[in-house]
C-alpha cells in the first residue's frame, strides 16, 4: 500500500464515526492501545508460539487454567481439579457459566456453554498432524484425555510431571469451538471465536487489529463487577520500534513494552532509572523476567571441554558494568545458575563473580602445556554485537584471543541446534513458570537436535536429580533437587550466565491496574483509564 499511515488513521477515524452512528460511541479513556512492530501471522490460539501472537491470544481465548501475576496456577474455565496420589491423572471441573462469543453458527441464541467436550474436541485438534500445530510437544507426556460428561474432564500421563498445571496455562491448550474451526467458509486464524474477556472485532493485516469488550465474560472482581473494565483494544503495526516510541511519547498509544538500542537511551539512565525529563509523565513497570541470557560450550569441543578455560572465561568480565552501560540498568548481573530470579529455585549470588585474578590464573594454568595461544571464536546475531564486543575487548586483557562471529538470527539458530558451534551466545526465555524448564537444557537424554541440550553437557549426578525431581509430587523437595542441580551448573559451567533479565513497561498515567509479571504476559481484564 502506498500511503500505509494516512490509511491507518483514515481508518481509525472510520472505526470511531460507525461506533457513534450505532450510539455506542465510547472515548478515548475506554480504548487500550499498544504497537507491534512484529508482524501477526495468526489468531489461532494453536499457533500461539511468539509474543506477538500470544498477547492478543490472552485477551480472547481461555484454558483450564490461568496463571496470576505472581505465577501461581489459578482456575480459569476449570473451577477445580484433583491431582491422584501418584500424579498420573488430572480431573478437573468445569464452570458452566462460560459461553463463546456470539456468532451465528451456533444457532438460535448465537452462542452455548462451553462444556468438557470442548475440550476433548481443541486438543484433538492442536494434537492434529492435518494441522500441525507447533505446540502438541505440551502433551508429550500426556497418555489419553476425554471428557467423563459436560462438566467433567479427565488426563492421564504417562509419568508423573509436577510442572503439568503450568503446561496447560500456554495458549496452545485454549478451547476452541468446533462449529467455527470445521467450517470451510471461515478462516480461523482471521476470524477468531472464544471465550476471552475481549471479542475479535476486525483485523487490517500489517494495520490494525480491534478487540471488543465481550458483555458475557464469566470473570469478575472482588466487588462483584463483570471483567473487563475497557471497551476496546486497538493494536497498531509499525514496524519501526523507534517511531512506536515517539507514538507512545506524543501519547498516541497507552504502552510500550521492552527496551530497544534506538530509544533505550533517551529514555533510561545508566541505573535503570528513568531520564528526568520523563519522570512524572509516565509509568515504568519493571521486575524479573524469565529469561536467562547466557553463553553456551560446545562440551564435544577439545578446547571448550577444558573447564580452566571456561572458569576463566567467566570470571573474566565486570557483569555490573555490562548491564549498566549496555543494558541501562534492566537485568541482574549477580547471577548464579542458569535459574533466573522469578522462579521457585532461584539462589541469589552472594558475591559478583568477577575475579580478573582468578581468570589470569587459570589462563596461565590451561596455557601451560599448550603449544598455541588460546583463540576461541564467539557466535553471535547482530543483536548482541555490543555485548559480544564488550567481552572480547574484556577477556583479550586476560590474553585469551577471541573472534566475534555475527551470524543472521536464522542461522545461528540452526548451527546451535545441530552442534556446529564451539561458543555461542544463547538465551532461555520460560515456556512455563518452572524450573525444571530451563534445567531440561542440561539433561543429557535432551541433545541436540533431539532435545534443547546444545552444549552437550553430561553429568550423571544431574541425571539423577532430574529423574528424581520430575518423580516428585511434594514441592519444597522437588525445589530442592533443583537447587541441586543449579548449584552443579554453576560449579561445571558448561554455560557462562550473563544476566537475568528484566523486565520493562511504559505506560501513560492514566493507566491502571496493568502488572508486570515474569512470564512478560499482557492481561488486560483488570486494567482501567482514568
Amino acid at each position: 500500500m502506498k500511503y500505509p499511515y494516512i490509511y491507518l488513521l483514515f481508518l481509525s477515524s472510520l472505526f470511531l464515526v460507525s461506533c457513534n452512528k450505532k450510539k455506542q460511541f465510547y472515548n478515548d479513556k475506554d480504548v487500550f492501545r499498544y504497537n507491534e512492530s512484529a508482524n501477526i501471522q495468526t489468531l489461532d490460539p494453536a499457533f500461539a508460539r511468539n509474543m506477538a501472537i500470544i498477547w492478543p491470544c490472552t485477551q480472547l481465548f481461555n484454558g483450564l487454567v490461568q496463571l496470576n501475576d505472581s505465577l501461581l496456577v489459578q482456575p480459569d474455565i476449570a473451577k477445580s481439579w484433583n491431582i491422584s496420589n501418584d500424579g498420573l491423572q488430572y480431573e478437573f471441573t468445569l464452570r458452566n457459566d462460560v459461553y463463546f462469543h456470539k456468532h451465528k453458527n451456533f444457532g438460535k441464541d448465537s452462542t452455548r456453554i462451553v462444556t468438557a467436550h470442548d475440550f476433548e474436541y481443541s486438543f484433538n485438534r492442536l494434537l492434529s498432524s492435518k494441522l500441525a500445530s507447533p505446540g502438541t510437544w505440551i502433551f508429550q507426556n500426556v497418555n489419553n484425555f476425554k471428557a467423563v460428561n459436560d462438566s467433567v474432564f479427565q488426563m492421564n500421563l504417562k509419568t508423573p510431571f509436577p510442572a503439568f498445571l503450568s503446561l496447560l496455562s500456554m495458549k496452545y491448550a485454549s478451547v476452541v469451538p468446533k462449529e467455527i474451526t470445521e467450517d470451510l467458509t471461515i478462516d480461523f486464524r482471521s476470524n477468531p471465536i472464544g471465550t476471552g474477556p475481549f471479542k475479535f472485532k476486525i483485523w487490517e493485516e500489517n494495520v490494525k487489529l480491534v478487540l471488543r469488550k465481550n458483555e458475557n465474560y464469566h470473570e469478575k472482581d472482588k466487588n462483584g463487577n463483570r471483567l473487563p473494565y475497557l471497551e476496546s483494544v486497538a493494536i497498531s503495526f509499525l514496524p519501526d520500534k523507534q517511531s512506536g516510541f515517539m507514538q507512545f511519547i506524543q501519547g498516541k498509544i497507552d504502552m510500550i513494552s521492552g527496551l530497544d538500542p534506538s530509544y533505550k537511551d533517551e529514555l533510561l539512565q545508566p541505573n535503570g532509572n528513568l531520564q528526568e525529563k520523563y519522570q512524572g509523565k509516565i509509568n515504568m513497570l519493571s521486575g524479573p523476567y524469565l529469561n536467562t541470557e547466557y553463553l553456551g560450550f560446545n562440551m564435544n569441543d577439545a578446547l571448550m571441554s577444558d573447564i580452566r578455560i571456561r572458569q576463566a572465561l567467566n570470571y573474566g568480565f565486570d557483569r555490573t558494568k555490562l548491564v549498566a552501560y549496555l543494558r541501562n540498568g534492566m537485568g541482574n548481573g549477580k547471577v548464579n545458575g542458569m535459574i533466573p530470579e522469578g522462579l521457585l529455585g532461584f539462589q541469589s549470588a552472594k558475591d559478583l563473580l568477577y575475579n580478573p585474578a582468578k581468570a589470569k590464573a587459570l589462563i596461565t594454568e590451561a596455557q601451560r602445556n599448550r603449544k598455541v595461544p588460546i583463540k576461541i571464536t564467539l557466535s553471535t546475531n547482530n543483536t548482541y554485537l555490543d555485548i559480544a564486543e564488550y567481552l572480547q575487548r574484556e577477556w583479550e586483557k586476560l590474553g585469551i584471543k577471541v573472534t566475534v562471529d555475527v551470524m543472521p538470527p536464522s542461522t545461528l539458530r540452526q548451527a546451535i541446534a545441530t552442534n556446529k558451534l564451539s561458543f555461542f551466545r544463547g538465551s532461555w526465555i520460560a515456556d512455563y513458570p518452572d524450573a525444571e524448564n530451563y534445567l531440561s537444557l542440561f539433561y543429557s537424554k535432551n541433545f541436540t537436535p533431539n532435545g534443547p541440550n546444545y552444549t552437550h553437557f553430561k553429568n550423571k549426578q544431574f541425571d539423577n536429580l532430574y529423574l528424581k525431581a520430575l518423580q516428585t509430587v511434594d514441592e519444597n523437595e522437588r525445589i530442592h533437587l533443583y537447587k541441586q542441580m543449579d548449584a552443579i551448573i554453576a560449579q561445571e559451567v558448561p554455560v557462562i550466565i550473563l544476566f537475568y533479565d528484566k523486565i520493562a513497561r511504559f505506560t501513560q498515567k492514566n493507566v491502571h491496574n496493568l502488572q508486570p509479571n515474569a512470564m512478560n504476559s499482557l492481561n488486560l481484564k483488570y486494567v482501567k483509564k482514568q
